[in-house]
């Protein structure tokens, strides 16, 4: 696919997704998805978790309660909100044919990120680039998403793969209409915004409160930094392996990626760290955004946090492991005429690396991995309390 074609929208009506058309089409599509929605049963706790006031450690709360939450004022994240949103984020009829959820290729349990290098749409076929971590979008101060930042705000974000031929394949009006035929999703609607009024700007306002209210702060990284007045110092529930390693980390690799902030380990705006070398053949990331021959090569890159759970790595998958990855920024990097200034060999040693490695196992939050309150609501084993 040429820079051109990728940066054109993806974004197809529902007939043609099906490769059917007309009023029969259009019926088809609304009663077979109502039917398999009232084979799966909703289950959500009579109070609804709490999403909206999350008790952060201090490292969080210094460090961005407002510099780099995205959080609009038109869109402030309510219980009720992000209780719609994660029942709409597991919903599989936001696909044209009922195959797919946005969960399908964001997984809890890898914190919000898929295990395959490569993502199935409704239809079987395979994504281009790897589904990255969901995870502290809500502190990402660029305001922008995708591995290309071509959608401005989570709002704008959230719709887009539910219309992406690839991806989803539905269409805003009709997926209204799925979702009014369900008499469930009329009282979550009045619950979250005040009316039963369904409508495709409410359903990217509660997704997008529901993907904000996915933040990880309960690792063994946070407890350590919690006790200590900088994070510079050795944790004590770290073992001498694991202090080395953050030494490490900070003294290579926290300048990209923990930029005048120790919380959330993502990186301000998006590099070109080297994995290509052809910047004519390779993905152009930014590049096919933009148009220009600067941005070529260049990426947006995920929070760090879970990061032993998110593999594989990069925008397409193809570092499968944090070895690798670890091997990568010390000295496999390609040389790219965008890369990165900061960029350049670090020729670790054997020790170094694993100690490296053992620092970003620390980063796991197992809590948040298995959290109730962000799993499938269908799915009655995780919710009650």
């Amino acid at each position: 696919m040429t820079p051109f074609a990728r940066a054109v929208s993806l974004v197809i009506p529902l007939g043609l997704a099906l490769g059917i058309g007309g009023v029969a089409a259009s019926w088809w599509a609304v009663s077979s998805a109502h039917d398999q929605s009232l084979s799966r049963p909703l289950r959500l706790p009579a109070t609804p978790f709490n999403y909206s006031k999350i008790e952060l450690p201090r490292h969080f709360q210094a460090q961005s309660a407002k510099r780099l939450d995205n959080t609009p004022a038109t869109n402030p994240i309510t219980d009720e909100g992000a209780t719609l949103g994660r029942v709409l984020f597991y919903d599989k009829r936001l696909s044209v044919n009922n195959t797919v959820s946005c969960s399908s290729c964001h997984l809890q349990k890898h914190a919000f990120a898929d295990p395959n290098r490569f993502s199935k749409g409704f239809d079987g076929r395979h994504t281009d680039r790897h589904a990255m971590n969901l995870v502290d979008l809500r502190y990402y101060s660029n305001h922008r998403f995708f591995w290309d930042e071509r959608a401005a705000g989570l709002e704008e974000t959230v719709l887009l793969p539910i219309q992406n031929r690839l991806e989803m394949g539905q269409d805003l009006s009709r997926l209204v209409a799925l979702l009014e035929a369900d008499r469930r999703y009329p009282r979550l609607f009045r619950s979250a915004f005040g009316s039963p009024v369904i409508s495709p700007d409410r359903i990217g306002r509660a997704l997008a409160q529901f993907l904000r209210s996915i933040v990880s702060y309960q690792s063994r990284y946070d407890d350590g930094r919690a006790a200590v007045a900088s994070s510079h110092e050795d944790f004590a529930n770290f073992t001498a392996q694991e202090n080395r390693g953050k030494a490490l980390f900070l003294r290579h690799c926290a300048t990209c990626h923990m930029p005048g902030q120790d919380a959330h380990l993502s990186m301000p705006f998006p590099t070109n760290n080297g994995l290509d070398q052809d910047p004519v053949s390779a993905d152009g990331g930014i590049g096919e955004m933009t148009l220009s021959p600067r941005d070529v090569g260049r990426f947006k890159s995920p929070s760090l946090r879970n990061v032993a759970v998110t593999g594989p790595y990069m925008h397409n998958g193809q570092l499968a492991t944090l070895d690798a990855v670890v091997d990568h920024y010390s000295s496999d990097f390609k040389p790219h005429p965008n890369l990165d200034g900061r960029m350049r060999p670090l020729n670790f040693t054997v020790r170094e690396k694993a100690a490296i490695v053992a620092f970003l196992n620390t980063l796991t939050d197992p809590q948040f991995l298995n959290d109730p309150k962000f799993s499938d609501p269908f799915d009655n084993t995780k919710t009650r309390r």
